[in-house]
């Protein structure tokens, strides 16, 4: 596995994705004295506060006071400091929204923001803290670069990638428990790096692309293989979307073209997030497909246990086997003239 990481698989699954990042920071502290962190009050909670005990002279407390934070980080990063800063990401997007776009994205600085707690991973603390609206405000802002990682061992690459990247970053990870995608199922990461703006086929199949982010990528592996394994016998696609923005747009036109049916599915309200986000490829591409988007849909989710909200709104392994089989029945012309689709 490309860079300093170390874990097996066996060790991935006892730790969270937050603590994955946590260890990543750390690593990155050790080689790179211009590396800082910053926090509201949430060193622990978001475990950025690993970093504090290898570098207490270059973590800062900034108290429960997010938008100063993001000032604080931008003028580090004008100063030549490259600044991890992290949250929740109700909070980073919502409450530092302005800052956020006026300190980080407007000025274009290197400041690296972990957004922690996302989508409904934090359920049981109920709407105040289920981050459902983050990708469409980020994905607007521009010269921010938007990932939500799959699991703690994306994360770690994302991490690594976005400090050698320039510019302002928005990562999107869960509360922690998340299944292990990559160092278990899938090995992509043992060979390749982690690469901005390209999704990763996570299961080849030819009848239906399923294009999902954060979580929900190993619901929608699951899924695959339940249809590859079952009698329906459906050969599914699966893409991880890890990066919102830029997204790969190459990769969505290609599912289009290959298979004819597209299923979006996020931990995220369907208005504005990874769903539309390919919509609007789709759309330019003049290219028709049946299409279909799983997520919150446009109201607010119980109160609960993450696994229990996403089965109650149909992004859990279930909800997507019952998605394909609506949208493997969908009509429409199987010629290869795309010309009457524009």
């Amino acid at each position: 596995m490309a860079g300093g990481m170390t874990y097996t698989a066996i060790d991935s699954e006892s730790l969270q994705t937050a603590e994955i990042y946590g260890k990543a920071l750390v690593e990155l502290g050790e080689a790179h004295p211009e590396v800082v962190a910053l926090t509201a009050d949430l060193g622990k909670s978001t475990k950025i506060g690993e970093f504090r005990k290898k570098f207490p002279d270059r973590f800062f407390n900034v108290g429960i006071a997010e938008q100063n934070m993001f000032g604080v980080a931008a003028g580090m990063a004008r100063a030549g400091l490259v600044p991890f800063l992290s949250t929740f990401s109700q909070f980073a997007s919502l409450r530092s929204a302005d800052q956020l776009s006026t300190d980080l994205c407007y000025q274009n600085v290197n400041a690296k923001v972990i957004a922690t707690h996302s989508g409904t991973s934090f359920g049981q603390a109920g709407s105040t803290h289920h981050a459902i609206s983050d990708l469409a405000v980020t994905r607007s802002f521009p010269n921010l670069t938007v990932i939500c990682p799959a699991d703690g061992i994306e994360t770690y690459h994302a991490v690594m990638a976005a400090y050698k990247t320039p510019g302002p970053f928005y990562i999107r990870i869960n509360r922690g428990f998340d299944y292990t995608l990559y160092g278990k199922d899938c090995d992509y990461y043992d060979h390749g790096e982690f690469e901005i703006g390209k999704a990763n086929v996570c299961h080849e199949g030819t009848d239906l692309t399923i294009i999902a982010c954060g979580s929900c990528v190993y619901q929608a592996v699951q899924a695959a293989k339940f249809f590859e394994n079952s009698e329906e016998g459906f050969k599914i696609r699966v893409l991880d979307m890890h990066t919102i923005k830029p997204i790969d747009k190459e990769a969505i036109v290609k599912a289009v073209m290959d298979t004819r049916r597209i299923i979006t599915v996020e931990d995220h309200n369907v208005l504005g997030g990874l769903g539309s986000a390919v919509a609007e490829v789709v759309v330019e591409s003049g290219k028709g497909c049946a299409f279909k988007k799983l997520g919150i849909p446009d109201q607010f989710a119980p109160i609960g246990l993450h696994e229990d909200i996403m089965a109650y709104e149909g992004i859990d392994t279930n909800g997507i086997i019952n998605a394909v089989r609506e949208v493997m029945k969908a009509d429409f012309e199987l010629d290869d003239d795309w010309d009457d689709e524009v």
